[in-house]
Order: structure tokens, then sequence, then C-alpha cells
């Protein structure tokens, strides 16, 4: 077979220059461009800078780039000026075959700000390919009696070009007998049919060679050729004839292996072994028909041998031929013609292009997340598509084109509810019943910095013993920050303020980076029962954020202190002195002890024993109160001077204590001496001396008791000026029944303590008022006066 050189570069270049001709269409974000195919590489097609009206210099900052369907690049852009140009050489039959009509689809991708546009190159077929003959030599086997006008099909050629460039004509070389019959198919396929014109004669001319000639309808014209043999045989004057000239039939793509095509049939009109046929394909059946389905010889029957597909052909033309069993054999010809209908046998293709795979949770809606392309080869409703997405998400899915969507967000974000989105993305078509596709597009929320420091509690109580250790940790709060990153780390400090006229800073601090709380002084009780500071924390967000809460910190007492006497009063290791009568008898109350301690709760309960008596026995203390009692009656040979020390205790762990010692001083009973009147009457000397004695006995111990009490009080008072006059407040003051400054260890307070000299024989019995500082659990400091009447308040 030969083929047609006609083609020259020269004329190339002119056909590539003729329809280098783009014609931009912006409509719905689209352009395009028409070149020829073969094209050389570097070829200018277009500017697509200029037509897409794009800043040339932004080209590289905006990332321009072209992206394609299926990945093969054959198309790039000069980013320095925007022309578009051939990547590599395109073969149009490579590419898209025998389709009419070749686009290559391709998207321009550019950000800052994100924009997308969609283009497609059509590939314009050049003559570039001639026709082609399967076989060098078409054989033919003719009777000689076979009448002028039966015609014999002949092998076509094949010309992978497209419109004029395929086959447009055949030609026969010149001859007496034979002519050709030109047909066109359905589908615009040029047949040809080699017709006998005039009767032959085996006997003068017993075979025939011609030339076929195949020519295209290119410019240049290309051509090809095959050989025609011709035998003439003697006999059989009658072919098969099928009933139908073509057979036509439709079947599903997914017909099953053995599935009945049709059945042809065809009649011989000779009689015996002439008129016996059989079915065949002839030599124009591909060798593609032939695998996909079979003739049975006798019936006729053509079966599916194979799976069909739709979206690969949609139709086949089966040549076949009945063949008589005369001598020679003579065939008859027809064609099957059989269309394929689509099913729904491809489920929709999901592809994705992700712009972001991360958004900021601040991002407003309509931000465009992802770009996604849905594709069903299928046709007709079994191609028409649709897409979704959940609807429980701040996402949605915006269609910009024919099955092309944008993923943007619908809605606001928040990070620290969800942190990351899976949407599931379903490709579904219109077929019944439908066939589905899903795809995952995973996008994360980043964060920003829209959540302050939290602190656990708002109000945080801190109880802090005592006498703690400079520098060491009371306490320690947390605060949580929903964010993430930077924008979660917490940093902690204290709020400006002042504890009793100094700076909170100098008391107490807190760690920036943990929240550790640290005393900075050993705290006093007695002198700082509570305070309350604020403590910030704040992130490290871009501005950042803060929030406060109050540290209230409580004070415990610690037992510190020892309790102080405050009444009888002994200074300068000097023993308090009282008097008791020698007529008192068991359980007479002598006197009672005050004591105060600093220190609170049990550590300030107080309790009182006897430590050392000169005798034992004859006084006792009551353990809470403190009073002094006789614990027997006094007897002549008891010691006129007793002394008793008392330990003061109080209930801390471990215990302090105190001790004071009192003397006490035993006086006559002068009263009962007077109540006697028969020893007065009998001896009224002795009486007269008897009461000079008990009078100037009195009046000594009152006077020497009066001195101590003046000197004591003023030894005090010049001790402890400066602690009173520390509190602002009357250098002392009596109270009465409702002073909350008395102590009485019985009902937790006293009223006055009541003294008594000489109880039984002394006209006017001695009373002393308790007069105490509002601040008497700092001092000692006491004042005694005479009893004059129980008023409610008392001033001295």
């Amino acid at each position: 077979m030969a083929n047609s050189q006609s083609n020259d570069a020269s004329a190339f270049k002119t056909f590539a220059i003729f329809f280098l001709v783009y014609m931009p269409d912006l409509i719905a974000g689209q352009i395009r461009y028409s070149i020829p195919e073969e094209l050389e590489q570097d070829t200018f097609i277009g500017n697509i800078a200029r037509d897409l009206e794009l800043n040339v210099r932004q080209l590289s900052a905006r990332k321009f780039r072209l992206a394609s369907d299926n990945g093969k690049q054959y198309l790039k852009v000069n980013l320095d000026n925007g022309v578009l140009s051939i990547r590599e050489r395109i073969n149009r039959e490579y590419i898209c075959g025998s389709v009419a009509t070749c686009v290559l689809p391709f998207e321009i991708v550019i950000e800052n700000p994100f924009e997308m546009y969609r283009g497609e190159v059509e590939i314009l077929d050049i003559n570039d390919n001639s026709p082609r003959f399967a076989d060098n030599t078409i054989s033919l086997q003719m009777a000689e009696s076979i009448a002028p006008g039966v015609s014999f099909p002949l092998e076509s050629a094949q010309d992978p070009d497209t419109g004029i460039n395929t086959v447009a004509a055949y030609t026969i070389s010149p001859n007496e007998h034979f002519g050709l019959n030109m047909q066109t198919t359905e589908d615009g396929l040029k047949i040809a049919e080699l017709l006998l014109e005039k009767p032959l004669d085996r006997e003068q001319q017993s075979s025939y060679q011609l030339m076929l000639t195949a020519t295209d309808g290119g410019s240049p014209q290309r051509s090809g050729t095959v050989q025609i043999l011709i035998t003439v045989l003697d006999s059989n004057d009658n072919p098969p004839v099928f009933d139908r000239a073509i057979y036509r039939s439709s079947l599903t793509e997914n017909a099953p292996r053995g599935t009945l095509v049709i059945k042809v049939n065809a009649n011989d009109l000779d009689d015996g072994p002439n008129a016996e046929v059989t079915y065949s394909f002839s030599k124009l059946a591909s060798s593609a028909v032939r695998e996909l389905f079979s003739l049975d010889p006798q019936t006729g029957e053509i079966r599916v041998e194979r799976t069909l597909d739709f979206e690969k052909t949609k139709s086949y033309s089966l040549d076949i031929q009945a063949v008589d069993n005369g001598s020679p054999a003579i065939a008859g010809h027809s064609k099957v013609l059989i269309k394929v209908t689509d099913v729904n046998d491809n489920a929709p293709e999901i592809k994705v292009t992700s712009v972001s795979t991360t958004v900021a949770e601040d991002a407003g809606p309509g931000t465009l997340i992802s770009l996604i392309n849905v594709i069903d080869e299928d046709s007709g409703e079994n191609g028409q598509v649709h897409c979704q997405i959940p609807k429980n998400i701040p996402f949605k899915l915006q269609s910009s084109s024919s099955n092309h969507y944008k993923l943007i967000t619908s809605g606001m974000l928040d990070r620290e509810t969800v942190s990351m989105y899976n949407i599931h993305v379903l490709a579904s078509d219109s077929a019944s019943p439908p066939l589905s596709t899903n795809k995952t597009i995973h996008v994360s929320v980043s964060d920003i910095n829209d959540n302050a420091p939290r602190f656990m509690q708002m109000l945080y109580t801190v109880y802090v013993m005592e006498n703690n250790l400079p520098g060491a940790s009371v306490f320690a709060v947390t605060a949580l920050d929903l964010d993430t990153d930077q924008n979660s780390f917490v940093s902690y400090a204290m709020e400006a303020g002042t504890i009793q006229g100094l700076p909170a800073s100098s008391i107490i601090s807190v760690n920036s980076n943990n929240g550790d709380i640290y005393a900075l002084l050993s705290f006093d009780y007695e002198q700082l029962k509570n305070f309350q500071i604020q403590v910030q924390a704040r992130d490290a967000g871009v501005p950042s954020l803060s929030s406060s809460a109050a540290l209230n910190v409580i004070i415990l007492d610690q037992n510190d202190n020892a309790p102080v006497i405050v009444s009888p009063s002994a200074q300068s290791g000097s023993a308090a002195v009282e008097i008791v009568p020698q007529s008192a008898g068991q359980g007479y109350l002598v006197t009672q002890i005050v004591a105060t301690d600093a220190d609170s709760g049990q550590n300030s309960r107080l309790h009182y024993q006897v430590l050392k008596a000169t005798d034992p026995s004859l006084f006792s203390v009551g353990l809470n109160s403190g009073e002094i009692r006789t614990a027997r009656r006094i007897l002549e040979k008891d010691a006129s001077t007793q002394s008793l020390v008392i330990l003061v205790k109080d209930n801390g762990q471990p215990s302090l204590s105190s001790t004071v010692t009192i003397l006490f001083s035993m006086l006559a009973n002068v009263s009962e001496r007077f109540s006697e009147s028969s020893n007065l009457i009998r001896n009224p000397e002795y009486a007269t001396d008897l009461n000079l004695y008990l009078i100037i006995a009195l009046g000594s111990t009152t006077l020497i008791f009066l001195v101590t009490i003046i000197f004591l009080v003023g030894i005090k008072c010049k001790q402890d000026r400066n602690i009173i006059e520390g509190y602002n407040s009357p250098l002392c003051c009596c109270r009465g029944e409702d002073s909350n400054y008395m102590y009485a260890e019985r009902q937790g307070r006293m009223d006055d303590l009541n003294y008594t000299g000489v109880g039984e024989i002394a006209a006017e019995p001695y009373h002393y008022t308790v007069c105490l500082s509002p601040e008497s659990s700092k001092t000692d400091f006491l004042f005694l006066k005479p009893y004059i009447s129980p008023l409610p308040q008392e001033k001295c």
C-alpha cells in the first residue's frame, strides 16, 4: 500500500497560522482558544493575561498556575508576559480519537485574592494522516455466470483524521468490466462496492488486477491504495442473498455474555449444495468486533461474547457474509448495525482542588475552602449529577458552572467548639436507582485569641498559719484558656493594692508562670487577721485578653502568746497581797484571777490550777473561773501569811502558761468579838484595848495595800502609755454588765470583782471594779477603784 506524501512544511505553517485565532469567552469565568494539532513546542496560543485583564507584573506574586482534570499538561504560561503556549506537541488523534470535537480543558488558579477561571483549547484537526487499508490486497472470487449489476463490498480505508480530513472518495483504476458504487452510512462513513458492469468470461480472462484508491478531503489531499485481485470462477450462478441489506439492533451495555443480539438469514436460489449457506464475519469486520460478538455459522445468531462499554463505544458495525457450498462458492454480504444503550454503571467521580485546608475561626461567611468538580461518564439522566454536603455544618456548596462547585463557609466558626470538620461530599446521579460517591474534605479551624483566661473560681479563700516561713508557697491559682498555642499561654500577676498601708507586692507575690502564691513576710495573727488581693491572668495573644480573681487570705492563729495575768497584778517580782478574814468559812471567795490571751479560739481558752501553796489544803482555784476560795475553815493554828502560786495555761498545742504569786494575810475577825456582848460587859477595858488593836491593824493593812496598788498602777501606766495611745482610745474605761472587754471565765464576761477584806467584822466591805482598755488583749493594764454603785457604764 502506498501513501501520499504531498504535504510540505511551508503549506503546514500556512495552515497553522491560519488557525491561530483565539476566541476568548469570559462568560461564567471561562475562556476558549482554538489551535491546530501538531504545533511546535513554545508556539504562541494567546496572551491569557491580557484576555483575562490581569496585571502581568502580579502573575508570579499571585501564584498564577494552570491545572488540568487529567493531570497531563500540554500547555504552559510565561509568567513574565502572560503568553499561553505549547508545552509539548499535541496529537489530536491520540488525545481524542475519532471524536468530532476535541477539547483540552484547563483551570487557571490565582491567589491573593483567590480567583479561578476555566478555559479550554479546541484542538483542530489537520490532515496529517493518509487513508490506510488494513491489507495490501483484496482478493475476490466471482463466478463467470454472475449477471451484471451485482456489487461486492470492498474493505474501507481508515483515516484517523476527522471532518473533511477523513476518507472522502474512492476511485478504481480504469477497466471495462468493473465500476464503483459509493454509499454513505448514517455515521458519515464512505463505503465502496465493486460493481460488475459487464459480464465476465473466464475463458477470455480468468483474473483481473485493479487498483482501489481512497482519498481524503484535506488540503493538501492525502490518499492510500490497495490492490484488488479478482479470480473468475466457473459455475454456481447465484450468490446467497440476505433478507435485509442492513440489520439494526440495540443492546444495553450491561448485557450478559450469551445475550442474543439478532438473527440474520440469507437465501440462495440455487439448489442442492449450492443453496446451503454458512454464516461468518467478513474480512471487513474488525478484530474488536470479532472479540465482542459471535456469529453462529449455521443459525446466523449473533450473541454477546464480552462486556460492552457504552462510554467507550456507542455503536458497532458488523460486516457479515453468507457463503454457499457451491463450487466455486459464492458469498453474499450484509451489515449489522448495533446501537449500545447506556445504563447507569458509572458512579460520579469527585475531584477536589483544595484552596486551603485551614480556615481561621473568625473567617466570614463566603470564604472559599475548596473547588469541587464532579464527573459522570454516563449519558442522559445517568450522567446528570447533583452534589450536597450535610446541613448541620457552617459550610455550603455554591454552584459555579456545570458540575463545578465551590465549598464556602456559611456561618461563624468556633474552634473551641469544633476544631476539625470532616465534610462528607455526596455526589449522586439522576438515574433510578441512582449511583453516588462520597468524598471527605478535612478542614481545620485555626485559633484566634477570642477567649480570655478563666479562673476556676472568682473568689479563692486561703488559710495561712501565722509565723509562716517567708518565701514559702501558700497557694496556687490556675486559669484556663480555651484557645491554643500562643493564645493559651497564661501568665499571672498581682494587681496593685495596699495591705495595712503597705504595697501588697511587698507582702505577697505571684509566680507569673504557674500562679503559685508566695508570702514574702511572716504573718502575725495578732497584727493582721485577713486581707484580700486581686490576681490577674493574661494570655499571650495579640491583643492579649485577661481576667481577674479575688484571693481572700485568712491568717490562722497559732499558739504563740502565753496568757497574761491581768488581776491581781504583780510588778518587779512582787507578789499580790490579799486579805482574808480568819472567820472565812469553807467556800469563801477570796479573790479571782483575771487573765487574757492574745490568741484566739482554743489557743485563748484558759485553765487555772494551784502550782504551789504554803498549805495546799487551805485554798482551791476554779479550773475555768480562776476564783480562789477557801477549801476549809481557817484555823487559829494556820499561819497568818499564806503564799499561793497559781498557774494559768491556755488550751493550745503545745500549751503556754504564766504564773502569779499571791500572798494572803489572815486578819482576826473583829466583828465576832464585838458580837460577844457578855464579854464586853464583863471586861470593858479589855474590849477597849482589843478594839484599838483591831483598828490599828486594819488601818495599817489597808494603807499598805493602797500604797502597793498605787505603786504598781503607776509603773504599769508608764510602761503601757505608748500602747494605749497607739490605739487612740481612752486611757481606760470601766464596763458594767454589757462591756465587751470584761473577762469572766464562768459566763464569758465579768461585771466586777468583789474583794472583801474582813467581811464579817468591818462595818463596810471593800469592793473593787476591774477597768480594762479596749485592747486589753495586748496588755495587762488594770485599774482598781472602790465600788460605789452597779451602774451600766462608769468611767474612771
